[in-house]
């Protein structure tokens, strides 16, 4: 996947179940210098929310667009999560990183990070982000305000489903406490990072 005079990092992921927090534990390392991490932004078809900018929070494509790259393999992972709703990573962005010189890390979904870590299984350490409980989850998810019952409701059983495939990943770390769900997804980073 890498030029020649590209020098490959590593590849960090975070998984999880939405409202386990690990977008909020992802931001928190890339603050920390020492790990010379940066962000992997990922591409998707579906619509612009808010504020969000093409190229900061996600590369927004057409679903067209997004079917020609698939097509093209310049994917390193893609899912439709709905019908011509797409998320992935380009092949691409991971060699932007590369070529800074930096660690990737990504935030994202179980099936994603999974795909990543079977391409790359030396370089990657796989982290899966764990709510205390499924009710906790919930309370977390409403606390937002951001989606309806049937939302929350729809993303607390998907939950389930995805904590069954914790033990897939490398380590897990159990987010009932932040900071210290910082100081572990810290040590684990920096060791994994300081490795070979």
């Amino acid at each position: 996947m890498t030029t020649n005079n590209t020098k490959q990092g590593k590849l960090i992921v975070f998984s999880a179940p939405s409202g386990s927090g690990k977008t909020t534990i992802v931001r928190h390392l890339l603050g920390i210098e020492d790990l010379n991490l940066e962000f992997s932004i990922s591409a998707t078809s579906r619509e612009k929310r808010g504020t969000e900018i093409d190229g900061k929070d996600y590369y927004f494509l057409s679903a067209e667009a997004f079917k020609s790259k698939i097509k093209n393999e310049e994917f390193l992972e893609w899912e439709e999560v709905y019908r011509d709703n797409f998320y992935g990573t380009l092949k691409t962005e991971v060699e932007r990183i590369w070529t800074l010189g930096k660690h990737v890390i990504f935030d994202i979904d179980v099936s994603g990070g999974l795909r990543i870590k079977r391409k790359f299984p030396e370089q990657t350490l796989a982290i899966f982000v764990k709510p205390p409980s499924i009710d906790e989850l919930k309370i977390r998810l409403k606390k937002r305000q951001t989606e309806s019952e049937e939302k929350i409701s729809m993303r607390v059983a998907k939950a389930s489903a995805e904590l069954a495939t914790a033990p897939l990943f490398d380590e897990i770390v159990v987010n009932d406490n932040l900071e210290n769900a910082f100081k572990d997804a810290e040590a684990l980073v920096a060791n994994f990072i300081n490795s070979k």
